[in-house]
């Protein structure tokens, strides 16, 4: 029987895996993490001694250790999309495979941006804790999202769900993405300065890489209305944390909503959250049934297909299996059968 390690702490375990535990099961021996917390790679190594598979959480680094010292694994499954804290260079020198969710996220993750959006721009966050508080709050006024302009940074698969969102509430929609067409009437594609000066809400929704580093930097944020809205639900890397708590202590911004950051796990830092004028939710935007569900039965799936003899999906590294060929080999299975 195939032995299966899953990282997910227990809360982690519980959201994602609450529905779906049943069917892991049923397909070999999983074994779960011993800690109320998530694991060191030290720690991850003596845990899933003697496992051949990993199902990693998205907190749960892929470091070279891990590929170093873990003889019997063949696969690190990632129940999320994000590999970027997996070794992919050491993976497929120790032969071993490496995989990750589909993309079952974009409703819950565009429609968390929409909600931050709408909570910094009413007020809805502080004028809740105040009257739950005893307290009266001021008669802040708000800002009406109908008609006003929402510049989309990445047109990618969150982007052009969430610009259906932004259309129906009646805003005017720009998008930058010099790598992406836009080939609707609706949308305004424009250059990235066009769209800072321009938009009444800016979302980066750009993918995380050395070229986006700190895309939202100083000069970005000088080129941006001082009433404009920030709202980032996609990597904390897209910001510059300094650049924007000094904008937003001089006033040079509207406010900043998030749900993620530089903190673990991808979390907003808390000196940043804690500023006046910010709206934050702890990497919240996945947290929904819908998704959690989807993203934990991809990783069955993907051991449904090992133990049939087949490739599973959504691999970044088939050619450099080799310790996946090698188990088929020994149990009759797969290419080597």
């Amino acid at each position: 029987m195939i032995r299966i390690f899953l990282t997910h702490n227990p809360e982690d375990l519980d959201a994602y895996y609450g529905r779906t535990l049943a069917g892991l099961e049923a397909l070999g021996e999983v074994r779960r993490n011993p800690a109320g917390r998530n694991l060191t790679t030290p720690e991850l190594i003596d845990a899933a001694a003697g496992c051949e598979i990993i199902v990693s959480h998205r907190a749960t680094h892929g470091e070279t250790a891990l590929f170093e010292n873990a003889p019997d694994l063949i696969a690190f499954l990632r129940c999320a999309i994000d590999i970027r804290d997996v070794d992919v260079d050491a993976a497929p020198r120790a032969g071993v495979l490496v995989a990750n969710a589909g993309k079952s996220f974009i409703p819950s993750t565009a429609e968390i941006a929409l909600a931050l959006m709408l909570c910094l721009a009413r007020n809805v966050g502080e004028s809740t804790r105040l009257y739950r508080d005893g307290e009266m709050p001021p008669q802040t006024m708000g800002a009406q999202m109908r008609g006003r302009t929402a510049g989309i940074i990445g047109y990618g698969a969150i982007g052009s769900y969430l610009a259906d969102l932004l259309l129906a509430l009646g805003m005017r929609v720009l998008v930058h993405d010099p790598f992406k067409k836009v080939d609707r009437a609706q949308i305004e594609q424009v250059g990235f300065q066009n769209l800072l000066a321009a938009a009444d809400v800016v979302l980066p929704l750009a993918p995380a890489s050395a070229e986006t580093e700190n895309l939202i930097d100083a000069a970005a944020l000088a080129a941006m209305k001082p009433t404009a809205l920030l709202v980032n639900v996609s990597r904390g890397e897209l910001m510059d944390e300094d650049a924007v708590a000094t904008a937003l202590g001089e006033g040079r911004i509207g406010g900043l909503a998030m749900d993620v950051g530089r903190a673990p796990d991808q979390r907003p830092s808390p000196a940043l959250a804690s500023l006046p004028g910010v709206v934050s939710t702890p990497h919240l935007g996945g947290l929904t049934p819908e998704n959690a569900d989807e993203q934990a039965a991809s990783s069955v799936e993907q051991v449904r297909a090992i133990l049939a003899g087949e490739m599973p999906p959504r691999t970044v590294n088939s050619q450099a299996a080799e310790r996946l060929r090698a188990w088929w080999r020994k149990n009759g299975q797969g290419e080597g059968a």
